[in-house]
């Protein structure tokens, strides 16, 4: 890599994090600690802001910009892909916003990144979820960012039916199906549930806070016990 490029990395990386440690730019960049302390100070002589010291980490000052990204033909062509593999499992919401958000990137790449990446021979048809699926979908997930209550009826896999009232966490994909991740109310711990399985979603507007317990990193600690412990986020929800 040459040092010019190396440089315009190390601004990006920093920029892109809250604090970012020399050892970790190192590890990124392939070079030694040593090098990215003489770029960051090259950097900062040249008015670049980059604010902290060696041993403790970096931070970019406010008010730094730099000029719009140009994508390689490589990274241009993995958006393209990534953007057409989503729009299939998503909701009709975010497949339009991710369409818009690949449409401004695209219109700003060189002729030759468009055309490579617009070219692509990588699709993902449509899979089978049906319009009130993607609907409840967008909801649990809207639901998830806004960290509202809501109340569920669902058929579990022996098509059992029951109402829940839940604190949504977050949505999995699981390659063939989406679940919601919630705490349970009404079993009082941790549920999965299948998003095509469930029948009726009402968004309440009772909002949520942490609680020990019953948070987000609470579930994923539980998520990462070996197979046969937990099971709470499986696809088939537990009654």
């Amino acid at each position: 890599m040459r040092r010019a490029d190396r440089l315009f990395q190390i601004v990006q990386l920093i920029r892109g994090r809250r604090l970012t440690t020399a050892a970790f730019l190192a590890r990124r960049l392939e070079v030694s600690e040593r090098t990215v302390y003489r770029d960051v100070a090259d950097l900062q002589h040249q008015g670049v802001p980059i604010e902290g010291e060696a041993g403790i980490g970096y931070r970019l000052g406010a008010g730094f910009e730099l000029p719009p990204l140009m994508f390689t033909q490589d990274e241009a062509r993995a958006l393209v892909a990534a953007a057409r593999l989503a729009q299939s499992w998503v909701d009709a919401a975010m497949a339009g916003d991710i369409e818009n958000a690949l449409g401004k990137i695209l219109s700003v790449l060189p002729p030759a990144a468009r055309v490579s990446a617009e070219a692509l021979a990588l699709y993902a048809p449509a899979i089978a979820m049906n319009d009130a699926t993607r609907a409840h979908l967008q909801a649990l997930r809207e639901a998830v960012q806004a960290r509202q209550k809501l109340r569920l009826d669902y058929r579990d896999v022996n098509d059992a039916a029951s109402r829940r009232t839940v604190r949504p966490l977050g949505c999995f994909y699981w390659g063939k199906v989406w679940t919601l991740s919630a705490w349970c109310e009404l079993r009082g711990d941790f549920r999965g549930f299948r998003v095509d399985r469930i029948d009726a979603v009402q968004v309440l507007d009772e909002r949520f806070r942490d609680e020990p317990g019953k948070t987000l990193a609470d579930l994923l600690r539980l998520m990462r016990k070996p197979a046969g412990q937990n099971t709470a986020c499986v696809p088939p929800a537990k009654p």
